[in-house]
């Protein structure tokens, strides 16, 4: 085979067989040596990603087990920015799915953020995304305003879970059984894709707000305090998008 044909076949297998590894291993043709090498760093590349995901569905599959087949993981975005709103997502997938390099949205970049967006979108039995204003974060405070968002995401799935997976703190006023764990958008993978949902959906609405608000721009800060931002607010004012309630302005 030429050097070319070799390389796209690599290109479309995850394993070799013991012959092929042979065949490679004995080829003299320098190409061909950097082909295989290249191959088995994929290959281990992907068994390292396999077995994070194994570790990140712990929590599902002993839920799995005992027949609690509607698993929501939920979780939230923008606690912390000055502006917008938060956002809240759940999703609930069939039992068994796994989807690569889903991961805390902290830990991932915007481009596969929205392409994970769309594959959980697809892949999932259910999902809601729901969200609270800043002004309803202004009347209650943020962290009673982001449980608002998660019951708000739970009720848009039209589907009721078995149990929920939230990450953080207990979700009141739900009527099954649910768990709460610290750091759980990095540990349980449905509440990763959840926190890709409320991430992803929480920025397209920031960059909406951003063709109404161009000085401060949302685009790039997204509503967090960022100097450029806090210097808009001192310039500009305050839209009706701010929290009020927040530290939104600083001496420099």
């Amino acid at each position: 085979m030429k050097i070319s044909e070799i390389a796209a076949y690599l290109e479309q297998k995850t394993e070799l067989t013991a012959d092929e590894i042979d065949a490679l291993a004995g080829d003299s043709r320098q190409g061909v040596q950097v082909l295989l090498k290249r191959f088995n760093r994929r290959r281990k590349t992907g068994e390292a990603e396999l077995k994070r995901l194994d570790i990140m569905l712990v929590e599902e599959r002993l839920l799995w087990d005992r027949g609690l087949s509607k698993i929501a993981g939920v979780d939230e975005a923008g606690r912390g920015p000055l502006a917008g709103p938060v956002v809240a997502a759940a999703v609930v997938f069939y039992p068994g799915t796994v989807i690569k390099y889903l991961n805390d949205s902290k830990q991932l970049s915007a481009k596969r953020r929205e392409n994970l967006f769309e594959e959980i979108i697809f892949r999932s039995e259910a999902y809601g995304i729901g969200s609270a204003s800043s002004v309803e974060i202004d009347q209650i405070n943020i962290h009673k305003a982001s449980l608002l968002a998660m019951h708000r995401a739970l009720d848009k799935m039209n589907l009721e879970p078995d149990y929920i997976l939230v990450d953080g703190f207990p979700l009141p006023g739900c009527s099954c059984g649910q768990k709460a764990i610290i750091g759980g958008d990095a540990r349980s993978l449905t509440i990763a894709a959840a926190s890709v949902l409320a991430k992803v959906a929480r920025d397209r609405m920031m960059l909406r707000f951003h063709e109404i608000y161009p000085g401060y721009a949302f685009n790039r800060n997204k509503g967090y305090g960022t100097a450029e931002h806090r210097q808009a607010i001192i310039k500009f004012g305050l839209t009706p998008e701010h929290r009020k309630s927040f530290k939104l302005k600083e001496e420099y």
